[in-house]
């Protein structure tokens, strides 16, 4: 059996994929995740949300 990971999505993206790919990983609308983000970057102060999104990038690796 496989394991589950966690990619980038190259289809489902709408600037680098981080949350196109958690929707893929745990089978949730990306649209949800995204507005979720939002209200995370919104309440937490814009540069620390930006600054976790810039991480996930480069952290989270792409679909090949």
């Amino acid at each position: 059996m496989e394991t589950k990971r966690l990619y980038r999505s190259n289809t489902n993206k709408i600037f680098a994929g981080v949350c196109g790919g958690l929707g893929e990983y745990f089978n949730v609308d990306p649209t949800l995740l995204r507005l979720i983000w939002l209200l995370v970057v919104i309440f937490s102060g814009v540069v620390p949300g930006l600054v976790a999104y810039f991480f996930a990038i480069f952290i989270v690796p792409k679909r090949s």
